[in-house]
């Protein structure tokens, strides 16, 4: 499930009246959602890098690669279509990281091996070695393109990749000078319901205001207590 952005706004709001720091305006809490989103998700493949480097008899390590796998495997596509034109150019769809390629040859994925620009003479001098359809390679020429050999490939590649979490929006409207969320226009935060306490400390930082963990524990705290009290009028 996804964060809700309205939740995490109104904890800000709270935690930043708390300590006197004024009011963060929708624009400023966008702008610091979509930064403090995108630092926690890059960190999973940090956190989960130093996981996988720890023994592999220990299970609580392996308990917490499991888990951070979770949270981006729900990002991941597969076999997504690589636009193709002639001479085996090919433009990327957007992404964040970018997994294997694949030519479907008459039914038959081959994977399309990645060379870097230096390693490609080698590869197209070298008879053993030249890209053929049952071994074809390519390189990136930029951050969106890639050139596939052999060149006769111009249709059937596919990708796996990682894409960019979609980027948190609070939607409202202006009444009488107000700032309204607009619940039918909100985008909540694309990660983890556990991530939600993490959102707030982030932006929190981000918008200058450092707080303890307690005091976020204590408006958690005061929400419940609220939606419970609302439920029982």
């Amino acid at each position: 499930m996804a964060v809700n952005v309205n939740t995490v706004y109104q904890k800000v709001l709270a935690l930043a009246n708390k300590e006197q720091r004024g009011y963060i305006t929708p624009q400023e809490f966008n702008l610091f959602a979509s930064q403090a989103q995108l630092e926690i998700f890059e960190n999973y493949f940090y956190e989960l890098d130093r996981a996988l480097r720890m023994a592999s008899n220990d299970s609580v390590y392996a308990d917490k690669a499991d888990s951070i796998r979770e949270r981006i495997d729900v990002h991941e596509k597969f076999r997504q279509n690589v636009s193709m034109s002639a001479g085996g150019v090919g433009t990327l769809p957007s992404l964040y990281k970018l997994g294997k390629l694949s030519f479907n040859d008459s039914g038959v994925y081959r994977e399309i091996q990645l060379v870097s620009q230096n390693e490609l003479n080698h590869f197209l001098n070298n008879k053993l070695l030249n890209p053929t359809i049952k071994r074809p390679v390519y390189v990136k020429t930029s951050e969106t393109a890639i050139q596939v050999y052999p060149t006769s490939i111009t249709s059937g590649v596919t990708c796996n990749y990682i894409e960019k979490p979609v980027e948190p929006n609070w939607a409202y409207v202006v009444v009488d000078k107000k700032a309204l969320f607009n619940s039918t226009a909100k985008v909540d935060f694309d990660l983890h319901e556990a991530e939600e306490n993490n959102l707030v400390m982030r932006i929190l930082e981000l918008a200058g205001i450092t707080i303890k963990e307690q005091e976020l524990s204590d408006v958690a705290l005061r929400d419940r207590s609220s939606t419970t009290n609302i439920k029982n009028s």
